[in-house]
């Protein structure tokens, strides 16, 4: 008998193919947070400096570039080096201590590096703070490397309520439980109020982008309704939409699928081109009296 799929696994698998299908989101958002407000970030790793910059990241020469560094002190005495992590990634610890070794080289200063991660499948067991190369067969390492790891999800709620506005958008993955999530919205709204519109806008939206690492869209949605001017938000609106456009091209592939066959690459690129949602919504009506895959596309 087949095992039925508890309703947490179907949102978990729902997030991770959202996820593999639209990877980027997340890196930018948390850049943007970052470059908000790099003070913020500093103190959320327990430490304080005179000066905080945010500085060239590009060591593309060898390994592309780090997610973002900040340069600390005036004149600076050291380098923090963060990277973002939602996914679970074995490789991490000895890229994170390859980048460590290059800013070092390029800036000529001390380099002290952070790992956020994002959420909980992030948390692979090689996450330990240290890493460490041996020879094989040798008893003790020729390196050991210490990095400093921050778990959002452990972070408490009222530390980031409560914080800088560069890190407030994540304050919906701390330690909150989802009957609690109406209220973390709520405070978060009352944050931004008083802020410029593209400022309010640029938080809300780091806010409702991050929830996707956790939480159901439908239910993101039904939240970030409520928040006054999210609405009126033209970064919101586009992202709606573009979910009902990937809802509707869903739909349509697997009613298409019923009626004339497996949808081919050309069928599948056309689909992807339309990116009027009245127009989609039509072909939804049209399926049942359509004859066929170029038949339904001829829809207006």
């Amino acid at each position: 008998m087949r095992q039925r799929t508890s309703p947490e696994r179907q949102r978990r698998d729902r997030r991770t193919a959202r996820d593999r299908a639209m990877p980027k989101p997340y890196d930018a958002t948390t850049k943007w947070m970052l470059e908000c407000s790099p003070a913020d970030w500093l103190a959320l790793t327990g430490r304080a400096a005179a000066m905080v910059v945010v500085v060239d990241a590009d060591i593309s020469t060898v390994s592309g570039a780090a997610d973002k560094v900040l340069r600390l002190g005036s004149p600076p005495r050291k380098i923090m080096h963060l990277e973002f992590q939602a996914r679970p990634d074995a490789g991490l610890p000895r890229r994170t201590h390859t980048t460590n070794a290059l800013l070092g080289s390029r800036h000529g200063l001390p380099v002290v590096s952070v790992i956020v991660l994002l959420r909980r499948e992030a948390n692979l067991s090689n996450l330990t703070g240290v890493y460490e190369e041996r020879e094989e067969e040798a008893e003790e390492p020729y390196l050991t490397f210490r990095y400093r790891i921050i778990r959002v999800w452990q972070l408490p709620v009222e530390q980031l309520l409560e914080g800088g506005l560069g890190t407030l958008a994540l304050a919906p993955l701390a330690d909150v439980t989802e009957a609690e999530l109406p209220g973390v919205i709520t405070r978060i709204a009352e944050r931004v109020k008083g802020l410029p519109p593209s400022q309010r806008d640029e938080l809300l939206m780091a806010a409702y982008t991050l929830m996707g690492l956790r939480y159901d869209e439908e239910l993101i949605n039904q939240l970030m309704r409520g928040v006054s001017g999210m609405e009126e938000s033209v970064t919101y609106q586009y992202v709606i939409g573009q979910g009902r456009r990937q809802e509707a091209r869903r739909a349509l592939r697997l009613l298409g699928r019923e009626r004339f066959g497996t949808a081919g690459e050309d069928v599948i690129n056309a689909l992807e081109g339309i990116n009027d949602i009245e127009r989609l919504e039509r072909m939804l009506v049209r399926i049942v009296h359509a004859s066929s895959w170029e038949d339904l596309l001829q829809t207006p």
